[in-house]
């Protein structure tokens, strides 16, 4: 489906978005991940018609505007909720966006109706996997090193996942992911009086994140890709299990982080069942 980009320029940012569906439908806001954007979201835009579907970009990322000081991700879609006249949605994100959407849940919770969460429990992600640890190392050693390739292909291991191979993975799937990831560099890297790229500022983060699931009192849907490392795995178990209100875990077969991308069927169905439920 192609749907032409809109903007909404606040006194803080710019926000871009793509939108579908009925505007007075339940709506449902799909949060991407890290280096990516909107774009990851696709299938999904056509998937849910009788629900209001919204895909922005995070500041940072695609057609966003970049931050200039202190910000949280979580109130940026408060902030895009309160533009669009929303007063509460469900919240779907994959990785980063995940834990976008439990934060908003933990620092705004009547704005929540319900959470999709992938690739990770909380926006503060705890990993113990050497192969997970190894893969975040060499992402460093990339970003200190300004190597733009080497970096999309540490980002790629999380797309194949720690026990598949490229060949493995479906190759629209594998050059959207790349093609995402150097969109981002190649349009919000700044660069110094130096010539050296400058870190982009990160966002303030929301903390005691873990402990404080149990407040979250909407459904929680957790979903993991069983090609995914065991870290993002039993991050979305421990979630389905911590919530105060009714989680789930679900494992969808035949894929690794992009769990939406590599099987959207499963995906949807997944998310299509807990909005059923609402």
């Amino acid at each position: 489906m192609m749907l032409s980009t809109q903007t909404l320029d606040l006194p803080d940012q710019r926000i871009a978005y793509v939108e579908t569906g009925p505007a007075d439908a339940l709506p449902v806001l799909f949060l991407h991940g890290g280096a990516v954007d909107r774009r990851m979201w696709h299938p999904q835009l056509a998937a849910f018609p009788e629900h209001r579907v919204l895909a922005p970009d995070a500041r940072g990322h695609g057609g966003s505007s970049d931050a200039e000081g202190p910000y949280r991700l979580a109130d940026d879609v408060v902030a895009l909720l309160d533009a669009l006249g929303i007063e509460r949605a469900v919240l779907a994100g994959i990785s980063m966006g995940g834990g976008t959407a439990v934060d908003v849940a933990l620092e705004h919770p009547d704005r929540v109706t319900a959470l999709v969460v992938g690739g990770t429990g909380t926006s503060e992600p705890q990993f113990t996997d050497p192969w997970v640890l190894q893969a975040f190392a060499d992402w460093r050693a990339a970003e200190q090193g300004s190597d733009l390739e080497a970096w999309v292909e540490v980002l790629q291991r999380f797309t194949t996942g720690p026990h598949r191979t490229r060949d493995e993975v479906d190759p629209a799937v594998w050059d959207l992911i790349g093609t995402m990831a150097r969109d981002t560099v190649h349009q919000h890297l700044r660069v110094g009086p130096d010539g050296l790229p400058l870190p982009p500022h990160p966002p303030t983060p929301v903390t005691q994140t873990w402990e404080r699931l149990g407040t979250i009192r909407v459904p929680v849907l957790a979903i993991g890709g069983d090609q995914e490392s065991e870290d993002h795995r039993s991050m979305g178990r421990r979630l389905a299990d911590s919530v105060g209100g009714s989680g789930r875990y679900v494992e969808i077969p035949g894929a690794a982080h992009y769990p939406n991308l590599e099987r959207p069927e499963s995906f949807d169905a997944a998310v299509r069942e807990l909005l059923s439920a609402l």
